[in-house]
């Protein structure tokens, strides 16, 4: 059986704890899209970890992590990764790379630098980890595959056409220095050595897998509103952050995906530019900032403070819609505790009408938040194992925004560990 854990809002939901927790029962874990632009923070035995490739379950020794074909694959910061998890005392995890997966280059990098550097003030609000020139390139079909650095003659062949392209770039847009063919292929060349122990035909392993009955649990990126097809287009990440997509960028049927998890934070936070109706402002988003997340709303990646705002139904509604949720789960309900009253989102006033559905951009844009306003539990709930034990007035937020979503809530995270869970 697979199962999807994805993020129904702007990302930084919690994803990574939910993963790491449901991975105890898993055999294999795959991410199967985005970058090293987005980490997922974890707290366990081992200590507090923010992985930005490797999947979520690493930190067991029954699992395998697959790093899957739709991964911008950044090979050295991968690396980086697994010595930091093991120079923690984590035991060396089995871990294998698709060797359709593609390659995000250091002139990915620059490209990404230079263009939010031209845009300036219009700019994306770009990580600048090379996401979006990485996939450009990749459809445009100048993307390098792992599998091409088994035949490095031919691969220089290629690299040659890429960097007659890159480097007209780089003269006459960017007024930058060119790239040599030579450096191209000493980076390509290291990389090859680096990613040699780990590389497999991760579709067929998954292919065998499903058939001997293991179970798979597919870790997303981001959330549903930074999909470039569904989300708050243009201000999205460049690859699918849709479960639907988990068959593609794993190499799995899509009828195997039995279950969708779709993560949602209690209150909302985003990072990067883009519309977020239900967003709050100065004093009023501080307290929430610093009191949210594991230690903080700062970017697990960045260290960009987060944009804060309540919880937002109407993007949560649609979200868990577009994921196609069995399961959502609401994330980091101690946060609240500080509050007397809580604005919940429930609809959009646009251009002087109320609705309950996510609108496209165009109209996001004019869109002014309707609040119904709950009353707060004002205590501590981090440690309560048991629903029936969350102070009322805290069921009752968590019972108000599971009616409003229409998607049942079946799991409650009340704290940073692995083990603060409450099942429903």
């Amino acid at each position: 059986m697979v199962t999807a854990v994805v993020g129904a809002n702007w990302g930084d939901e919690g994803k990574g704890k939910i993963t790491d927790m449901l991975a105890e029962k898993a055999d294999i874990i795959v991410r199967f899209q985005g970058g090293a632009n987005a980490g997922h923070t974890i707290i366990n035995d081992y200590g507090k970890f923010a992985l930005h490739t490797l999947p979520s379950g690493v930190f067991y020794d029954h699992t395998t992590s697959i790093v899957g074909n739709g991964v911008a694959l950044d090979v050295k910061k991968l690396i980086k990764e697994i010595n930091s998890i093991v120079e923690k005392n984590v035991p060396m995890p089995k871990i294998l790379v698709s060797d359709r997966a593609q390659i995000v280059m250091s002139y990915h990098v620059l490209f990404d630098t230079y263009e939010e550097e031209r845009l300036a003030g219009r700019s994306f609000g770009s990580t600048k980890s090379g996401i979006a020139p990485f996939y450009s390139d990749k459809y445009a079909k100048i993307g390098i595959q792992v599998s091409e650095l088994s035949d490095m003659d031919e691969l220089r062949v290629k690299v040659e056409n890429i960097v007659l392209k890159k480097n007209i770039m780089l003269k006459y847009l960017y007024n930058k220095p060119e790239i040599s063919v030579d450096d191209v292929m000493a980076e390509l060349a290291e990389y090859k050595e680096m990613l040699a122990p780990y590389v497999c035909d991760t579709s067929l392993y998954l292919y065998n897998a499903l058939k001997e009955g293991k179970s798979v649990l597919l870790e997303g990126q981001l959330g549903t509103m930074k999909d470039p097809d569904h989300g708050i287009y243009p201000m999205v990440t460049s690859s699918p952050t849709l479960a639907g997509y988990g068959a593609v960028g794993a190499g799995v049927p899509p009828y195997e995906i039995k279950r969708v998890v779709a993560v949602t934070k209690a209150y909302s936070s985003a990072v990067g530019a883009g519309e977020f109706v239900s967003e709050i402002f100065g004093d009023e988003a501080e307290a929430l900032r610093r009191v949210g997340g594991s230690g903080g709303e700062y970017g697990a990646t960045t260290g960009r403070p987060r944009r804060m705002g309540w919880y937002d139904c109407v993007a949560s509604k649609y979200g868990c819609r577009l994921q196609g949720a069995t399961d959502v789960v609401l994330t980091v309900l101690d946060a609240l505790g500080y509050l007397d009253e809580i604005p919940v989102c429930v609809g959009y006033e646009i251009d002087g009408k109320i609705t309950t559905e996510f609108p496209a951009t165009t109209l996001l844009k004019k869109a002014k938040p309707v609040y119904e306003v709950l009353p707060g539990w004002k205590c501590e709930i981090t440690g309560i194992r048991k629903y029936e034990d969350l102070p009322e007035n805290c069921r009752k937020y968590v019972e108000f925004i599971e009616e409003k979503i229409g998607y049942p809530i079946t799991m409650v995270s009340n704290g940073p560990g692995r083990q603060d869970i409450i099942y429903r």
